[in-house]
């Protein structure tokens, strides 16, 4: 099978050698070597130096650094650090070294990897181990490789329970696949083009979530305030503070599943609000499109959700507006965290019940409340539109990862 990258399935893989992968460039063959990453570089620690080091001097890379999904930059390096010129020579970051994390209390996270690929040096932290080339090798290739083909091995050995690392002697021990030098700065290629795509289409949703927080902040009226700081044409009318309650005309709380009977319908949990599928279940549909969720319960209580229709779980509520769903969902959406931390009760995350009665809502007539959600909910179909270009360019590298890497 040919691509325009010029990759093809290796139809041959057992008579070659266990030791190809699924997919590769045109014009490769050879199997791919077994290799000690000891034999391609050395591993060190980090700098430890007071606190008042910090701040000044070189760029120091820190485990923020090596889990950005982003390239390491040096200007983008957050930290920096001053030492004398004998600690700085020793610990110099350079060109085709690695990065590894050296301790998490996330699993998923310890002895991560990260190329170098700048020509001005770096320094590195104590809570991280740098690979310091000795071999001939491309950096992002190995990069790929370890946090891949090798991540599963890496979390196992790591250990720990309440927290994770990893070792010097752990790094030492790893061996990984190697094709020819000229194989991997093809592979190298491939995945940055993958990897710059990503990252284009990131930069665009970071500018409009930026500019949704912007609107969001002059579109609704400060507290005290009775007029936002931009409004659309033609409205001039002071806004009004009212009760939550005197603007939907009703509440809804949802069912668990065992109190459900109907027909087919979506059920909308907790999960889904995580990014989870929808279920189906046997239920009327008790929830339009146009009202307004809120989870009632949890760790995430208070958050909000808009556009679904179905039969609703048993920690979410729903509001009915009387006039524009879409204008209340952004007022709650950007209240969010107020609801979390002054509308719950005080030991359990649960939304208190008095919740509608208390709860003011800065409110305006129907026709600049629909200008103003209308606006809004643009800019979430945006969001959402690069959202899902970021979300499958990830799914399709992981894709190329199982098919290229062994």
């Amino acid at each position: 099978m040919t691509s325009e990258n010029n990759l093809y399935v290796e139809k041959n893989k057992a008579e070659v050698s266990k030791n190809v992968p699924e997919l590769r460039f045109q014009g490769f063959i050879d199997a791919w070597e077994q290799r000690k990453l000891s034999d391609l570089m050395t591993f060190s620690n980090g700098i430890n130096a007071p606190k008042e080091n910090y701040g000044t001097g070189t760029k120091m890379i820190s485990v923020m650094d090596i889990l950005n999904p982003l390239p390491i930059k040096y200007d983008n390096i957050l930290n920096s650090v001053a030492v004398d010129k004998k600690i700085e020579d020793k610990n110099k970051v350079e060109k085709g070294d690695l990065i590894f994390v050296r301790s998490s209390e996330i699993v998923e996270e310890v002895g991560w990897a990260k190329a170098y690929k700048e020509d001005r040096y770096a320094l590195y932290s104590g809570f991280a181990i740098r690979g310091k080339r000795i071999s001939s090798y491309n950096a992002y290739f190995i990069e790929l490789t370890l946090n891949y083909a090798n991540r599963k091995e890496v979390e196992r050995r790591a250990g720990g329970s309440t927290r994770f690392n990893v070792s010097q002697e752990i790094l030492n021990s790893l061996t990984v696949l190697t094709p020819l030098i000229s194989e991997q700065n093809q592979i190298d290629l491939f995945f940055t083009k993958i990897d710059n795509t990503i990252a284009l289409h990131q930069q665009k949703l970071s500018q409009l979530e930026l500019m949704k927080k912007g609107f969001l902040q002059q579109l609704f009226p400060e507290n005290g305030e009775k007029v936002p700081k931009v409004r659309f044409s033609n409205f001039e009318d002071e806004w009004e503070l009212r009760k939550l309650k005197d603007i939907i005309s009703s509440e809804l709380k949802g069912k668990a599943k065992a109190e459900m009977y109907g027909t087919a319908s979506p059920y909308l949990e907790t999960n889904f609000l995580n990014g989870g599928e929808v279920s189906y279940v046997d239920s009327p549909i008790d929830v339009d499109k146009d009202d307004v969720i809120i989870l009632w319960d949890g760790s995430q209580a208070g958050t909000v959700y808009h556009g679904f229709k179905g039969a609703l779980g048993s920690t979410l509520k729903s509001y009915s507006p009387k006039e524009s769903g879409e204008y209340l969902y952004q007022y709650l959406k950007l209240n969010q965290q107020v609801i979390y931390d002054s509308y719950r009760t005080p030991n359990i995350p649960h939304v208190i019940k008095t919740f509608t009665k208390e709860f003011n809502v800065h409110f305006t007539c129907y026709e600049e409340q629909d200008k103003v959600g209308s606006f809004l909910n643009q800019l979430d179909e945006a969001i959402d539109l690069y959202q899902s270009k970021v979300d499958k360019l990830k799914l399709l590298k992981k894709g190329f990862l199982q098919k290229i890497f062994i």
